[in-house]
């Protein structure tokens, strides 16, 4: 089952990930709520959309913008629309 870690607290569990890009993109009921804060940054993807992005926090330590996800992606990846993907050393395996 792929599973996101990172200070070796399990963050995001699911067998309903999508990959795109190389990236699981895990449903939002999977991901450990309490070790997320809103983040003020966004970027564009040209044919996802605007990505929103999320701060991981473990035992007072933070890697921002760690997480993304697309709330309203364009048509093309509709199929990843709410879903997260991790990146800045958080693992997916």
């Amino acid at each position: 089952m792929p599973t996101a870690t990172w200070n070796g607290v399990i963050l995001a569990q699911s067998d309903d990930t999508v990959i795109v890009e190389g990236n699981h993109y895990f449903p939002a009921d999977s991901i450990a709520a309490e070790f997320f804060e809103e983040s003020d940054s966004h970027t564009l993807c040209p044919w996802k959309g605007i990505a929103s992005y999320k701060t991981v926090v473990v035992d007072g330590a933070r890697n921002p913008n760690a997480a993304w996800y697309y709330p309203d992606p364009k048509p093309a990846a509709k199929q990843i629309a709410g879903r997260f993907a991790f990146w800045k050393g958080v693992e997916v395996v």
